[in-house]
């Protein structure tokens, strides 16, 4: 497993939302030496800030140059919960930076992981918000396009919907975005009747879970409709939003996972991607605000994706928002009809 990440993730503070703190990226490099010490390989790497031209295609020219003056003037604030300080801009640019390095290393053949900070998949084509700035998946998807890849899936596991990595691709059939994430819950977005339009209806895939929800309603939004899904799309390039808030321990989050869940989620889509003959997962750091739980979450995914035995998941039915979900994807999935 490479790792990339710069300690630069250490130097943004986000006044209006403390929760999402400097500490959160020793926790989770805690979580990679965890890893290392169960006995999976894995090598370290620096990144470099992301290709502006793939920042630029996710994202709108004036809202950039709006980050980049907003840092480099002291900081200043977004919404009521997302700031950014003197060199935030490139703290989140280096995040996105890794969020590519991660992908080339995918399509190399050799799975990755980029652990930064701020997260990511609420930042919009032209908007800041939930303590993210640029979104780091969309702009690794933005660079895989620009190596050759056609076919490219995001799957986010985060607690909160990543409206923004929805946001940015709504229209767009090259790439298939699926969330399985509370509901309700912020940021109010991700109901699963939001399924694209024009050229990208049907390749937004939601699975709202309703607070509570554990390993056993996950597996079934994963086997009742994102292995199917993917297993139909043959994605060139799975890039995955790991959001670590759906833990039971987490602060802001109202779910019922535990760090082995993680593992579980990775183990069962490295071994799609095995099974699809296609490179393995490039792993993104989202959400986790608990520093524990983010150590051993981390852990846990390394040692799933680089290992870990794949569940024996199936869905046998009767799930609801499964089923709602299913339901109003069947048009477009054969898999699902």
């Amino acid at each position: 497993m490479r790792v990339f990440s710069d300690p630069a993730s250490e130097r943004h503070v986000n006044e209006l939302a403390r929760v999402e703190a400097p500490e959160r990226f020793p926790a989770a490099m805690a979580g990679v030496e965890a890893a290392e010490e169960a006995g999976v390989p894995v090598e370290r790497r620096p990144c470099e800030p992301a290709p502006e031209e793939a920042v630029l295609a996710v994202h709108d020219r004036a809202y950039v140059a709006g980050l980049r003056e907003l840092s480099a003037a002291g900081g200043g604030y977004l919404t009521l919960d997302t700031s950014l300080g003197a060199g935030s801009f490139e703290v989140a640019s280096l995040a996105s930076g890794a969020a590519c390095s991660a992908v080339e290393s995918s399509l190399s053949g050799e799975m990755a992981f980029s652990i930064a900070r701020p997260p990511g998949h609420h930042a919009g084509q032209d908007f800041g918000m939930g303590f993210c700035l640029l979104n780091h998946v969309a702009v690794a998807a933005a660079h895989a396009r620009s190596l050759g890849t056609g076919r490219i899936a995001i799957l986010d596991w985060d607690v909160h919907h990543g409206n923004g990595t929805q946001h940015i691709f709504y229209a767009d059939g090259s790439v298939l975005y699926l969330s399985a994430h509370q509901s309700p819950f912020y940021p109010g977005t991700g109901a699963a009747w939001e399924l694209g339009k024009g050229d990208g209806q049907g390749f937004t895939v939601n699975v709202p879970l309703p607070a509570g929800s554990g390993e056993d309603l996950y597996a079934a939004a994963f086997a009742g409709v994102f292995l199917p899904v993917l297993r139909e799309f043959r994605p060139e390039v799975l890039i995955v939003s790991a959001g670590f808030d759906a833990h039971a321990d987490d602060l802001l989050g109202g779910m019922r996972l535990e760090a082995e869940s993680f593992g579980r989620f990775a183990a069962a889509l490295a071994a799609l991607m095995r099974e699809l003959g296609a490179p393995p997962p490039a792993f993104v750091m989202e959400g986790g605000y608990h520093l524990g739980a983010l150590t051993e979450s981390v852990a846990a995914t390394i040692e799933g994706a680089e290992g870990g035995p794949s569940p024996d998941w199936e869905y046998s039915g009767g799930i609801k928002p499964v089923e709602k979900s299913r339901e109003v994807l069947a048009p477009f999935w054969e898999s699902l009809g």
